[in-house]
């Protein structure tokens, strides 16, 4: 059984790669995951907090 891990992109990325490894592990485009932390930090800051914490947590592929 193979499990997906959950690593910023070296290739897709335009900051620190978090959302184009985000898009890599839900098979998505990642336009639409920047879409959406886009609004998420419009909404009230929270798509920087996650952001931030992930680009922490997350290794590099």
């Amino acid at each position: 059984m193979s499990y997906k891990k959950l690593t910023r992109s070296k290739t897709d990325k335009k900051i620190a790669g978090v959302c184009g490894g985000i898009a890599n592990y839900l098979e998505c485009d990642p336009t639409v995951v920047r879409i959406i932390f886009l609004i998420a930090l419009l909404c009230g800051s929270i798509g920087f907090w996650v952001y931030l914490i992930i680009w922490l947590v997350a290794p590099e592929e």
